[in-house]
């Protein structure tokens, strides 16, 4: 029986013009099925099309051949302002930068998603930024500044804040790349957690050998080809 796909894709293609004219394959007839609550590693040297394959499936860019669903939607059928709402609301993003805004409180940067037209009142918003900075062991910071945080804080509170509209897919990339080893050992163990507690799919791009084993499958890339895909990360 066939499962039904987190993300499906078929023939993906995409182009990116060259100055110069002519244009450069960042994607070249990829097919690619995940299974929700799946966890898979991409993997690949860089120029491989790994970040380009994160972009498409995070809905960041839908300027491709082939086909895309995500949760069944075809992203490229969506509206600009549909594909928006569909991203907040389905999507959550975690990167190697972290990306929280210094300017802002730990729990302002968690309670972020809601101000993008999430219908949700704001106790609510404020009850749920502090129960996930409780899950991620980071209750007592809500009022801090990040700055005063560790790496491996701030990559927790980056993983709160994309967990604030309970989004069934997390799209990571390099989610440890900033990370020493003993800090990532500890948000791989947190994603494993967030997958069993709540089914979440996640897609995670990185060059780090820990975060492939920990990986339900690994999907290699080369030149913008899926080369190999393993159902247990070695």
């Amino acid at each position: 029986m066939t499962v039904a796909a987190a993300v499906e894709a078929r023939g993906l293609r995409r182009q990116f013009p060259l100055d110069g004219g002519g244009t450069v394959t960042a994607l070249d007839d990829v097919d690619l099925h995940i299974a929700p609550g799946e966890i898979v590693a991409v993997v690949g040297r860089s120029g491989a099309g790994k970040s380009t394959l994160l972009n498409l499936i995070g809905a960041i860019d839908r300027g491709y051949e082939g086909e895309l669903t995500v949760f069944g939607q075809e992203l490229r059928r969506l509206s600009e302002r549909e594909l928006a709402r569909f991203r907040n609301r389905q999507i959550g993003f975690v990167f190697q930068s972290f990306n929280l805004l210094p300017g802002l409180t730990v729990g302002d940067n968690v309670m972020l998603p809601a101000s993008f037209g999430a219908d949700m009142p704001d106790v609510l918003v404020r009850r749920r930024a502090h129960h996930l900075l409780d899950e991620v062991g980071l209750g007592d910071r809500f009022n801090q500044p990040p700055l005063q945080l560790s790496g491996g804080e701030r990559q927790r509170v980056a993983i709160a804040r994309a967990l604030l509209l309970e989004p069934p897919l997390l799209v990571c990339d390099e989610p440890t790349g900033s990370l020493d080893t003993a800090t990532a050992d500890q948000i791989l163990q947190l994603f494993r957690e967030i997958r069993e507690k709540r089914g979440t799919t996640l897609v995670m791009v990185t060059h780090d050998p820990a975060v492939a084993r920990s990986a339900d499958r690994l999907v290699r890339l080369e030149r913008g080809r899926i080369v190999g895909t393993t159902l247990e990360a070695p």
